[in-house]
C-alpha cells in the first residue's frame, strides 16, 4: 500500500491496511495527509452510536478524553507504520506513556476530531509524538 499524501485521501481500507484496530475500538476514519513521512492528519467522526455514549455520560454524551487520545496515538501510529513499510495487521504498537496533556473542551456527538500527530524523535523501538485534536479550528486536547 502507498503511503498517504497530501494529493490522494485515503478511506476506511486503507486505514485497515495501516492500523490492527477494528470494531469497536478503531477510532481513525480517514487519513487525509501524511507529510513528509512525519506528519499525518486524520478524521475521526463522533456519533451518538458510540459504544462509549450510555455511559458517558446519560443524558449528556461527552467523548472520554482517553478515548482521544487513543484516537491520537492511533493516528501517530500510522506514521510509524508508514516508515516501516509494514502492514496494520502484521504490527503491533503500545502507547508507552502520555505526557503534557491538556483537555481544552467537550467533544460531543456531531463532531468531527481533526487528528494531527508529528514525529518528534525515534530511539530504537521508542516513537514519541506530538499531537492534537481540534473540531473545526478549536484546540480540543494536545500531548505529547
Amino acid at each position: 500500500m502507498t503511503p498517504p499524501s497530501r494529493d490522494a485521501p485515503q478511506d476506511i481500507r486503507a486505514i485497515f491496511a495501516h492500523l490492527p484496530h477494528r470494531y469497536p475500538f478503531l477510532l481513525v476514519d480517514r487519513i487525509l495527509e501524511c507529510r513528509d513521512e512525519k506528519t499525518v492528519v486524520a478524521l475521526k467522526n463522533v456519533t451518538y452510536n458510540e459504544w462509549f455514549f450510555p455511559g458517558h455520560f446519560p443524558g449528556n454524551p461527552v467523548m472520554p478524553g482517553v478515548l482521544i487520545i487513543e484516537a491520537m496515538a492511533q493516528a501517530s501510529s500510522v506514521v510509524v507504520n508508514t516508515i516501516l513499510g509494514g502492514r496494520g495487521d502484521d504490527l503491533s504498537y503500545y502507547l508507552a506513556g502520555i505526557e503534557k496533556a491538556r483537555f481544552r473542551g467537550i467533544v460531543r456527538p456531531g463532531d468531527v476530531l481533526r487528528l494531527t500527530s508529528s514525529l518528534i524523535r525515534r530511539v530504537h523501538d521508542i516513537w514519541k509524538f506530538e499531537a492534537t485534536a481540534h473540531v473545526d479550528d478549536t484546540l480540543m486536547v494536545e500531548a505529547v
